[in-house]
């Protein structure tokens, strides 16, 4: 199946690019999320009519997830969970528990952009944590697990 992709999309390709993708990938996930539309005659003629418009909506993007970062610079999530002596949590923190408490710091982070390299942390101490912000901006957050009292 050959696409236009409209956004940038990681390991595909970049906005106009016509890349040649499975169909299933490209029916179930590019084309209903309104990232590419079908390479017809039609569609390509449309798409270049937009592209302006499109490039235009995509750096502004950029510009803002690179803003977030910028704010986010020197931030560090501090996190109080139930541990153990050994500083074993009970439980884990996962990538909602990272979102939420974000939020609850005044930066707007979904849970959808939150990685954890090496799974959900199970102890308490300082964590490596990246927020994929666009496509482009990868951020380092540092997330101290402290236990409660």
């Amino acid at each position: 199946m050959e696409v236009i992709l409209l956004q940038k999309v990681a390991n595909v390709g970049d906005i106009g690019d016509r890349v040649k993708v499975r169909s299933g990938y490209g029916r179930n996930y590019l084309l209903p999320t309104g990232r590419a539309t079908l390479a017809t005659a039609a569609n390509i003629a449309a798409f270049e009519a937009r592209r302006s418009e499109l490039e235009a909506k995509a750096a502004a993007e950029l510009a803002g997830a690179k803003a977030r970062a910028a704010r986010l610079e020197g931030f560090t999530l501090v996190v109080r969970a139930k541990a153990g002596n050994e500083g074993k949590l009970f439980g884990s923190i996962g990538t909602g528990d990272i979102a939420e408490g974000c939020r609850a710091e005044g930066h707007d982070i979904q849970r959808s952009e939150v990685r954890l390299p090496g799974g959900a942390i199970r102890m308490t101490g300082e964590h490596g944590v990246i927020l994929h912000l666009h496509a482009d901006v990868d951020f380092a957050l540092q997330v101290n697990v402290v236990a409660e009292d």
